[in-house]
């Protein structure tokens, strides 16, 4: 077995894992403190820490990277994949896998290009949801009678919508200042559109009728807020008719596709939102000038229609005077023919009253001979016989009716007493005292009084 003391001695230094990793990371963050790299964003991921990592290729390697949670808000740009920037940051090693990374502090797009290319991609992506419809856009009110303008509350934007508004027609101003550039930008302008169309209606802070979202000119990179994501659809989202007015009349952002009007500057986008005094009184006069004209013309058309018209009635006092002359004329024969009327009435019913008389007198004379003829047939013996019969029947039943009638008993000396009504009263006790009475007798009538009454044990005076 060989003896290890007798193995020769190695001039190479040996070194733990932990130096070898600790030198490495040394080295490059002493040769690379701050760099800036070029490169293609690809495999970029969000942690729920707030870290994002990725990693920057070009056409031959590729590099991690990692933007600590710190570092996101003062990255200058929002990091998506496929898009060319210059991150700026120091290299260094994670020891535990053997492997270097860049940590970015700044990111910016990699020129003009690059932004170009993410604007254009972003452009097709919200264009293909329908954001930039024609159909979707708003009507700029004839004469809002509030004006919302989000924009910086330095330099000449707003001076220049302020000072339009107030040469062509003072309305009030609502001014939500925001930065128009730099980090943040972009979330602040979405903000002010979101608070704005927020607002009620009636509320403590009037409600703007249409909104001006502007800036000056400046470079792609000045202009990038108003092409961001979220602005974009703050437009979308708004429901107050609003103007884009970005940059110089050259510029073009996405907040123009999706705006309601498009104004190459401030003051056009004022000149847009709000029509001049003057223009609108000319075009006052104007409409009232053809008002009246039209008016005149419909009332020539009618005074026209009315003459022709006039010529085609009847001469009217003409016909009311033939009428007049007729009512007068039947009037007159009226007047004439009634008592003629009366005369021919007369005469017929003097004449139709002989004719009667002597058909009634025809008529008895030839009942009598009928009835005489009769007599003559009938024997006087019977016929007398019948009668005395007759005569006998008749004095009875006269008899049995005297007996039962009333008027015979008062004969005898009583009477009858009844109420004013006429009716019977048979007791005392259907008299009331001081009650008016009736008394009959055989030869008539008399009043009187009764003075006691009611039962029949007691006897009741009468007063006549």
């Amino acid at each position: 077995m060989d003896d290890p003391r007798l193995d020769p001695v190695s001039n190479v230094p040996e070194f733990t894992v932990s130096e070898i990793s600790g030198a490495v990371k040394r080295t490059l963050e002493g040769n690379f403190g701050r760099i800036r790299v070029r490169g293609e964003v690809t495999e970029l991921k969000r942690y729920p820490s707030g870290h994002i990592y990725f990693s920057l290729k070009d056409e031959g390697a590729k590099l991690s990277g990692i933007i600590w949670k710190s570092a996101v808000p003062r990255l200058g740009m929002k990091p998506e994949n496929g898009v060319e920037v210059i991150a700026t940051g120091r290299v260094s090693s994670y020891p535990e896998r053997s492997s270097y990374q860049l940590i970015v502090e700044r990111m910016e797009y990699a020129g003009a290009g690059a932004l170009l290319a993410r604007i254009e991609a972003l452009r097709v992506r919200l264009g293909a949801e329908g954001l930039f419809d024609v159909a979707r856009k708003l009507a700029l009110p004839g004469l809002p009678a509030v004006i919302g303008v989000i924009t910086s509350e330095r330099g000449a934007v707003i001076q220049d919508i302020r000072t339009t508004i107030l040469r062509r027609f003072p309305r009030p101003i609502l001014l939500w200042p925001v930065p128009v550039q730099g980090e943040g930008a972009a979330e602040r302008i979405a903000a002010a559109i979101a608070g704005f169309d927020a607002l009620p209606a009636g509320g403590t802070i009037p409600r703007p009728d249409v909104l001006i979202v502007a800036r000056g000119g400046g470079s792609l990179e000045d202009l990038m807020a108003f092409n961001e994501e979220i602005v974009v659809r703050a437009v979308a989202a708004c429901r107050i008719p609003l103007i884009s007015a970005v940059g110089h009349e050259t510029d073009t952002t996405l907040i123009d596709f999706v705006s309601d009007r498009r104004a190459p500057t401030p003051t056009a986008a004022a000149e847009l939102a709000i029509p001049a005094r003057a223009d609108l009184l000319a075009d006052l006069a104007h409409k009232a000038a053809r008002l009246i004209g039209a008016l005149n013309r419909l009332a020539q058309e009618r005074r026209l229609r009315l003459s022709r018209a006039e010529r085609g009635l009847p001469d009217l006092p003409a016909l009311v005077g033939t009428a007049r002359q007729r009512l007068d004329d039947r009037a007159e024969r009226l007047r004439l023919s009634l008592p003629n009327l009366v005369r021919h009435a007369a005469s017929r019913l003097t004449l139709a009253g002989s004719t009667l008389e002597g058909a009634l007198r025809h008529a008895l004379v030839a009942r009598r001979h009928r009835a005489e003829r009769v007599l003559a047939r009938v024997s006087p013996a019977p016929l007398q016989a019948r009668l005395r019969e007759a005569r006998a029947r008749l004095e009875g039943a006269a008899g049995r009716l005297e007996s039962v009638s009333p008027l015979a008993v008062l004969q005898r000396g009583y009477a009858l007493v009844t109420d004013p009504g006429g009716h019977p009263l048979t007791t005392v006790g259907a008299v009331r005292p001081g009650a008016r009475l009736r008394l009959r007798f055989a030869d008539g009538e008399v009043g009187a009084t009764a003075d006691g009454g009611g039962k029949a044990e007691r006897q009741g005076r009468l007063s006549l």
